[in-house]
């Protein structure tokens, strides 16, 4: 099971940012997803049900790794 408490937080620096959260288990499946407007912040979490999240778009993402930016 993810560790509860690991959040990452996602800012738009555009509009139109989709941020999706996948599944876990035998099939990997689209659970959930928003869309950011730019400068729109949204702070996600793993769970027991959240594997992965997938960003779309021009963002910052800060993780307890570090922060990255995705490609412009």
């Amino acid at each position: 099971m993810a560790d509860s408490t690991e959040y990452i937080v996602i800012k738009a620096r555009e509009n139109g940012v989709n941020v999706i959260g996948l599944t876990r288990g035998s099939d990997t499946r689209f659970h959930h997803s928003e869309k950011l407007d730019k400068n729109e912040v949204m702070i996600a979490q793993f769970t027991e049900h959240t594997s992965a999240i997938k960003v779309r778009g021009k963002a910052t993402i800060q993780t307890g790794h570090g922060e990255m930016n995705t490609d412009d």
